[in-house]
């Protein structure tokens, strides 16, 4: 296919034979299974997928993308495309009986917000593979003291079990990138690891407790907690953001689901 990779989506088109086999084999697509793939481009991984499993859904912004995909997966299989914004997309709408399995080429630009994205429809998802920039899978699985820890390593955490794979270096993309990537996979929890009352007061705690990481906790949640309410949670007021521990995040949050 003839086509130019575009910045403002964040092209980067797979073409290495060798990294294509190894993340089909790490999928292991399966007949009967709802395979979603974000950004199909030009179908390096599309083609694969449909012969493995037979039908296939993909989410393409680029409409210029979609027919050509369409041609090339013709008699291979039923390719369903959806011309749509991934970031946008409503992913639970798919999923019947079956949970869907996502896999991606994420766009570097917009890979954080569509992590967050997908983590509010992991009730409807089996399992997550996705080709993103190394430091990002760093971050998403980053334990406490770590500087790569933050509000994506808890966030991703408490919803998904977070399984670094594999690197795949910039030439293996077309144009290649200027960063090093990593095949990670993400598997939602059957069940919550932490005891969390309202999920948004989690979401809260970590967000403020981060917008200023550098600086204690008792900076930090001003005006959410007290000092005390800090303490008799089970955590130091002294303490920096990034050495608490998920359980830690959630006795914060449910304290400040239940002030008076």
């Amino acid at each position: 296919m003839s086509h130019r990779a575009r910045k403002r989506f964040g092209q980067n088109f797979l073409h290495d034979p060798g990294v294509i086999r190894r993340i089909i084999q790490a999928v292991s697509p399966q007949p009967g299974q709802r395979l979603v793939e974000i950004g199909p481009g030009q179908g390096a991984i599309t083609l694969p997928l449909l012969r493995a499993c037979g039908q296939l859904d993909v989410v393409e912004l680029d409409r210029d993308l979609v027919e050509p995909l369409a041609n090339k997966a013709a008699g291979l299989g039923k390719l369903i495309i959806h011309q749509a914004d991934a970031l946008q997309f409503d992913f639970s709408a798919l999923a019947e009986q079956e949970k869907l399995r996502v896999i991606g080429n994420l766009p570097y630009n917009i890979s954080t917000p569509l992590l967050f994205h997908l983590l509010t429809q992991s009730d409807y998802i089996e399992d997550m593979h996705f080709m993103l920039q190394k430091e990002v899978v760093q971050r998403m699985a980053a334990q406490p003291g770590s500087g790569d820890y933050g509000r994506l390593s808890l966030m991703i955490q408490y919803h998904c079990r977070v399984a670094p794979l594999f690197g795949i270096g910039p030439g293996a993309f077309r144009p290649a990138p200027r960063v090093e990537s990593t095949f990670v996979r993400l598997t939602p929890w059957p069940q919550a690891p932490v005891a969390v009352d309202d999920y948004t007061c989690l979401a809260t705690v970590v967000r403020q407790a981060f917008g200023q990481r550098r600086k204690t906790l008792r900076n930090t949640l001003k005006g959410l907690l007290s000092e005390e309410e800090i303490r008799t949670s089970g955590s130091d007021p002294a303490a920096r953001p990034e050495t608490l521990t998920l359980q830690q995040y959630a006795a914060l949050a449910n304290r400040l689901a239940h002030r008076n």
